[in-house]
């Protein structure tokens, strides 16, 4: 790429784990960056909290592993439970894969301190610059770049760019101003997360750190976090119907009760946070649109059973800042780009969200010949060796990044 009368800077917009990722990964590979983030400072973001082993084997060619892995909880082992009879299904254990990767096991870690990580560590140099309350507003590309104009508290400012990448989140502003239509659909039901400082497995033994309940009636996710106390966090989300105001769902007694049908004990929960959020499967048409491209929650959402968006999303960003490396560089052409698009929405569309579908369709399965049946495949599955390794490695997006690479 000739530079000679434009720039080697990249702009990257939206802070979260994917842009901040984005922006290490560029910096890393000798790129300058700016991260523009519309929010005065990181968010503390309570959803994702999973990092998958192929994630993990990612972050750590830049260090990252070493710096977070005693902040989080190592979790091995995952369980699917069948809710109505308290019995434990299936459980895989990622041990299993300890000859195929370093790291045999998912990092409990939330979003919000990865992201916070990387600021602390490596962020606001000359070549990795990140500047909080910058919102983007416009975008033109020109044949010398992209023009960014944001938003700024002391007014607008504006900033070249040789490339753009939209990691501003599943409403992303980016991908608007560039005019990608987001493909897919909305769950007609929302999610409900709560976080308790109550330790579950005083009631219920049978749990790991990452647990998967199915239920006709009410499925649910019970999963660890390490939070901000010594004691940690146990995070429950559960489906609500379209009907329940969410000001009843957030209420002190709709919560307790939701947690006592779940766990009944003695005493009233010590609630922690709970949110109420919509859900959606959509893909963007396309990850690239000129000097524009997509990565994360702004090129693809799904909904959050087995943890596979921020994953997937981190695998967005360190291919896209690769190939927009190279292009830089002068050894690949820009035709290069198109191909990080291509390889990774069929990622997002064959693994992301076929995976977390299937996932919610196992969990909520109201059939009961179905579901016994599925419930009996998933057992068969556990209980062989090597079909259970088979499953860890597509559960952990091993299979997604293989098949990507293959795309040409």
């Amino acid at each position: 790429m000739n530079t000679s009368h434009g720039t080697n800077r990249v702009v990257v917009a939206g802070a979260g784990p994917v842009g901040a990722v984005c922006g290490l990964a560029l910096s890393r590979m000798g790129v300058p960056v700016t991260v523009l983030e519309a929010d005065p400072s990181p968010v503390q973001d309570q959803r994702a909290a999973s990092i998958h082993p192929s994630t993990l084997e990612m972050l750590d060619e830049f260090g990252l592993v070493e710096r977070i892995r005693d902040r989080g909880l190592r979790s091995s082992v995952y369980r699917f439970h069948d809710r109505p009879t308290g019995e434990v299904v299936a459980e895989f254990d990622l041990g299993r894969l300890k000859d195929e990767t370093p790291f045999p096991y998912v990092l409990q870690f939330e979003q919000y301190k990865l992201t916070a990580a990387i600021v602390e560590e490596y962020a606001n140099d000359s070549d990795f610059d990140m500047r909080f309350s910058h919102t983007v507003t416009s975008l033109t590309e020109t044949d010398r770049g992209v023009e960014v104009e944001c938003s700024t508290p002391t007014g607008t400012e504006r900033m070249r760019a040789a490339y753009v990448v939209g990691c501003d989140g599943g409403r992303s502003t980016v991908r608007k101003l560039a005019g990608i239509k987001f493909e897919g659909f909305t769950y007609p039901e929302r999610f409900i997360k709560i976080a308790t400082s109550f330790d579950f497995k005083t009631v219920k033994s049978n749990l790991s750190l990452r647990n998967y309940f199915s239920d006709p009636a009410e499925w649910a996710n019970v999963f660890k976090v390490r939070g901000e106390a010594p004691e940690g966090l146990w995070r429950v989300i559960l489906p609500i119907g379209s009907d329940e105001e969410e000001s009843v769902a957030l209420s002190e007694e709709r919560v307790e009760q939701r947690l006592q049908k779940f766990f009944p004990k003695a005493g009233a929960y010590h609630v922690e946070y709970a949110k109420v959020y919509g859900v959606s499967q959509r893909v963007a048409a396309t990850f690239r649109r000129g000097r524009i491209l997509l990565a994360g929650d702004s090129a693809h959402v799904n909904n959050p059973i087995g943890g596979m968006g921020m994953n997937g999303g981190i695998h967005d960003a360190i291919n896209v800042a690769g190939k927009i490396a190279a292009v830089i560089a002068g050894s690949s052409g820009e035709s290069v780009l198109d191909l990080y698009s291509r390889q990774r929405r069929h990622a997002a569309v064959n693994y992301v969200q076929a995976q977390t579908i299937a996932n919610k369709r196992l969990l909520e399965e109201r059939d009961p010949a179905v579901r016994r049946r599925n419930l009996d495949d998933l057992r068969r599955t556990a209980d062989d060796a090597d079909a259970a390794r088979a499953y860890m490695r597509r559960a952990a997006l091993f299979d997604s990044l293989r098949d990507a690479d293959a795309i040409t």
